[in-house]
Parts: structure tokens; C-alpha cells; sequence
């Protein structure tokens, strides 16, 4: 997936929350050898960027400055109850570096199991 982000400058609660009355999100980019850089976000396409489970296993392209950079999502703040994404962390990924990441696995063809079906059996995901 490709995102756009724009760098920031100012730093702190107030400037945050002036981003975020704008319709912006404030976040960070770090990792890769390279200092962390204050980066902001469109809110709306965060949000229904967020929305999709490839936005949180796979590699990103952010596009920053008109250059692209590969970052994965390490972490993410949201309101407690209002529908508000409050900031996000990125981490750039090298390619020479071995990361880790949590891929979600999804199993098809469950229910359409003739186990299942016949002998009303069930299906035990063992995971190591």
C-alpha cells in the first residue's frame, strides 16, 4: 500500500492538537540508521487506510518529500470513544536488516469441510 506524508515541523501538545482540529494526524518516522522525523498525515485516509488488516502486516511505501521509503506500523493511538486516530509511529525498514512482524493467517474452506459437515467434527489451528 502507498500513503502521502508531509513533514512537520512544530513539536508538543498545542501544535498536535492544532493538527488534529485541521484534519491532520501528527506521527513519527524512525529507524533504519536515520533520525526520527516528525511526519503528518491526512486523517480520513489514515482512518480508511487503518480500516484494511494489509495496512498492519505489510510493507509500506510512504511517500515523504517526493521520495518513497519502506516503513511498517509499529504502533497507533486512538481515542477512547470518539472515532479518532491520535498519532502513529513508522518504522523504516532496510533491506540488509531482519525484522519481525505478527502476520495473521486466515484458513479457508472451514465450514465447507466434509469433517465438519459429516461427522461434525472440529478444527483445532495449532500454531508454534
Amino acid at each position: 500500500m502507498k500513503f502521502v506524508a508531509f513533514e512537520r515541523n512544530l513539536q508538543g501538545t498545542g501544535a498536535s492538537r492544532r493538527l488534529r482540529n485541521a484534519g491532520k494526524t501528527p506521527g513519527i518516522v524512525y529507524g533504519a540508521g536515520k533520525a526520527p522525523l516528525n511526519i503528518e498525515l491526512d486523517h480520513n485516509a489514515l482512518f480508511h487506510a487503518m480500516r484494511k488488516e494489509q495496512f498492519h502486516s505489510s510493507i509500506l511505501d510512504m511517500e515523504l518529500n517526493g521520495e518513497v521509503q519502506k516503513v511498517l506500523l509499529r504502533d497507533y493511538q486512538v481515542h477512547p470513544f470518539k472515532r479518532l486516530v491520535l498519532h502513529v509511529d513508522f518504522q523504516r525498514v532496510d533491506a540488509t536488516t531482519r525484522i519481525r512482524k505478527k502476520v495473521p493467517l486466515h484458513f479457508v474452506n472451514e465450514a465447507e469441510s466434509q469433517a465438519v459437515k459429516i461427522d461434525k467434527c472440529l478444527i483445532n489451528h495449532v500454531v508454534t
